[in-house]
């Protein structure tokens, strides 16, 4: 059973995400915030991240993306650098910018809009731990 951690402050899209994945089989386990989300990530070593764009900033979760992703070796999250993570986002229906995956900007694998549509949710989840496990 793959583990997956959702990091966003609100807890009814916690609720919502955590029903749709527990019904799918998956293992759920949350963070409401960034600094949360790496304890977490530290302790429970998830197979794929879900993770909220504005938490307790406008950009908290493109910092921790962009943490969880470096390319140093001396970073301390360099082990956490192969984890999935699906950005779950209301940005795009609230300014006018459009955000997309990015290596270098933006280094997450999907973006998915809220409000979640949970098929659209579990299909994506689904094809981003089948590539895990290939790439492995």
């Amino acid at each position: 059973m793959s583990k997956i951690l959702i990091i966003d402050d609100d807890p009814d899209i916690v609720l919502a995400v955590r029903m749709c994945l527990e019904g799918e089989g998956y293992e759920v386990i949350e963070a409401s915030s960034g600094s949360e989300g790496i304890e977490k990530i530290k302790s429970q070593k998830p197979d794929l991240i879900i993770l909220d764009v504005m938490m307790e900033t406008k950009t908290e979760g493109f910092q921790l993306a962009l943490k969880l992703r470096s390319q140093d070796p001396t970073s301390e999250y360099i082990q956490y650098k192969n984890i999935p993570i699906l950005m779950l986002t209301a940005i795009h229906s609230t300014t006018p910018l459009k955000f997309e995956p990015d290596i270098d900007y933006l280094p997450v694998e999907i973006f998915v809009d809220k409000p979640i549509d949970p098929d659209d949710l579990t299909g994506k989840v689904e094809w981003l731990l089948s590539q895990e496990k290939v790439s492995n």
